[in-house]
């Protein structure tokens, strides 16, 4: 065992080997009796895949590059993909990223067109397909751009023909309904096929805020008639709804505080937890009601497991196995569920459930050490107190390696990390980006602020018209917390987040004394801009809530701005920006830093051609990460031998 300063013990944990197993698999779903989902591949571009996996558990990515099964609708898309079996070969339909068309695909063959290029704006975009062959159509969301700005834009439900009729012609689009919500998801086919549901909700509302479940029927002729809204409002949440295998209608809802299942309208096993979360994608799935009666879902207060409910019983009953956490996509088949699970250990990975016999194992993706799994973080779950006795919710990472110590009475530096949304939640997972710091002894908590998800509604609404206040103070509170405990060096505490995280970084460096540097990500940075058409419009009132509503507070805009205080920032801090980013647009990171110049901060600005929100490709994180360490180096004294040195211009 050395004994090494904190923050610099050799690790086997480099950038590449982070960046490699960066993401996971989503969008699960069975072709006939085959499971399929789609699995990320950031050294070949960022693109992602379409695995298929075989009777015989063999696993084949049926898609080559350039094929990137991704959609953009609403810009953070929604499930790309749906198959069935026709004349005993499979039928798969998917969207491929760079043009967003739909295309069909069956073994042996090239993908075919199904949906035509549009020359307005960004053109027209499909998600949450359903594949019908005995009616030749596909059944999805389309959203279609009718100008060049950002809002510019009509979403609807719409039949597509399997026969590629409409790959040339948009007049052979079949629409299904009219433009009664802004924003809607995919529709739910009843097992008899009478009925279909789906979910909408309008400006200034966003899913997690109020939501409408619509029904309507479905005629012969494939026509939606006698729509009609049977639950949500402006404050319910129905984040979610299927069909139970005798046609009855299941979905969630947090009219009580807590997003819980009803069926019909009936509640089902009441809990004051969670069992369903915020609608950021299309298709995004926490339950799957099976053939027999009992539903799987995912349930818990923060963390959410897989499991399965009896409603008659309100029994719930969890799998067995390492797993403590699950993605928002399920899928089931009969009495087969299939899911994505991962735990502090492991890195997601595709699990089937047989309901039959209690056995859960892994089916794909399957989690494969890089480096010794000593070298892996630790987590603390714990809960804090912040400002007026508030709690918070957070995971703590102390640094981690079987080999090295720090010195006696020397303590670590700490990196503070905000997620993203800001409604979401850290996922309580093995994140080998988190090991890159801890294994090299340099801390990391991850705070769960007020406004987060999985806590219930009032934990979620603390964030309303205090976003910039909340998240700063209860970040602030657990890195105080962490010194006042011993276990921080309060002379070295960090704090960095992408997206929304990357404007809680930046509030918090120009607002607060706390930290000695930062790591902004894709930021958000001039509340002005960004709610005036400098966003997608998808978040583009999502300030309302946030904030405030504009026409009432329009100064609060400004002041709450970290490109209003820019002449407050002390403190060294990176700054990370993809130029395609269209979410977070590259113009508000050149905005704060116009205000910044002539003053002398030692910052860096680096950016990415190619990179939208959210890095992709293997090299971006590479240079991100390392980039990220040697700004800690540098502010921290730490010595990082083999790490590119970041240039800190004034």
């Amino acid at each position: 065992m050395q004994t090494l300063a904190f923050g610099e013990w050799p690790s086997p944990v480099d950038a590449a080997t982070a960046a490699a197993h960066d993401g996971s698999p989503e969008y699960v779903g069975f072709v006939g009796d085959e499971v399929w989902w789609t699995e990320p591949r950031p050294a070949e571009a960022g693109r992602r895949t379409l695995v298929r996996r075989h009777a015989d558990g063999t696993e084949e990515s049926v898609l080559p590059a350039p094929w990137n099964v991704r959609s953009r609708v609403i810009e953070y898309g929604g499930h790309p993909w749906a198959g069935a079996v026709r004349d005993g070969v499979p039928l798969v339909v998917f969207a491929h990223f760079p043009d967003q068309r739909l295309y069909r695909w069956e073994p042996g063959a090239e993908p075919v067109p199904l949906t035509p290029v549009s020359p307005v704006g960004p053109g027209l975009r499909w998600a949450e397909p359903v594949v019908l062959p005995e009616r030749g159509e596909v059944w999805c969301v389309l959203e279609e751009f009718t100008g060049d700005g950002p809002s510019d834009v009509r979403r609807v439900l719409a039949a597509v023909p399997l026969d590629g009729s409409a790959a040339g012609d948009r007049g052979e689009v079949r629409e299904l309904t009219g433009e009664r919500h802004r924003f809607l998801t995919g529709p739910r086919l009843s097992p008899d096929g009478t009925r279909a549901a789906w979910i909408g909700w309008d400006h200034p509302r966003m899913p997690w805020d109020g939501t409408e479940l619509i029904v309507a029927d479905v005629a012969a002729d494939g026509t939606l008639t006698g729509a009609r809204t049977v639950a949500g409002g402006p404050e319910e949440s129905v984040p979610q709804a299927d069909w139970t295998h005798d046609n009855r209608l299941l979905y969630a809802s947090d009219r009580t505080g807590w997003w819980n299942l009803y069926r019909d309208g009936e509640p089902v096993c009441p809990r004051p937890e969670e069992f369903a979360g915020p609608l950021w994608k299309l298709g995004q799935r926490w339950f799957a009601p099976l053939d027999g009666g009992l539903i799987a879902v995912l349930h818990g207060e923060g963390a959410q497991r897989l499991a399965v409910l009896d409603p008659e019983t309100c029994e719930v009953v969890d799998a067995a196995g390492p797993w403590s956490e699950f993605g928002p996509t399920l899928a089931a088949l009969g009495e087969r569920v299939v899911a994505v699970g991962a735990s502090p250990h492991s890195s997601y990975e595709v699990v089937e459930l047989d309901t039959r016999t209690g056995r859960a194992r892994v089916i794909g993706a399957a989690h494969r050490d890089a480096v010794d799994p000593a070298h892996y973080p630790e987590p603390e779950v714990r809960t804090f107190t912040g400002p007026d006795g508030r709690e918070i919710h957070a995971q703590v990472y102390p640094p981690r390696n079987p080999d090295c110590t720090g010195p006696a009475g020397e303590l670590p530096p700490y990196v503070i990390w905000a997620h993203g949304g800001p409604t979401g939640r850290f996922p309580l997972v093995l994140d080998l980006e988190i090991a890159y710091f801890t294994s090299r002894g340099i801390g990391v908590a991850e705070v769960n602020y007020g406004g987060s998800t999985g806590y219930g509604r009032e934990y979620r609404n603390r964030l309303r018209e205090q976003w910039g206040v909340v998240d700063v103070e209860d970040c602030a509170a657990v890195a105080r917390a962490l010194a006042e405990e011993g276990v921080a060096d309060p002379d070295r505490l960090a704090v960095r987040g992408g997206s929304a995280g990357g404007w809680t970084t930046a509030a918090s460096l120009t607002t607060t004394d706390v930290y000695a540097c930062g790591t902004i990500i894709y930021p958000v940075l001039d509340l002005t801009g960004w709610g005036t058409g400098e966003t997608h419009d998808f978040e583009s009132q999502y300030l309302e809530t946030l904030i405030g509503p504009r026409a009432e507070v329009p100064e609060r805009y400004q002041e709450r701005s970290p490109v209003t205080h820019a002449d407050r920032l002390g403190a060294p801090f990176l700054l990370l920006q993809g130029l395609d980013d269209v979410i977070c647009p590259p113009v508000q990171c050149e905005r704060f830093l116009a205000r910044l110049a002539g003053r002398g901060v030692p910052h860096a600005y680096i950016t990415f051609e190619g990179e939208g929100h959210g890095f992709r490709r293997a090299e971006t994180m590479v240079r991100a990460l390392e980039a990220e360490l040697s700004l800690y180096a540098q502010v921290f004294g730490l010595r990082a031998p083999g790490i590119p040195a970041l240039e800190l211009k004034p």
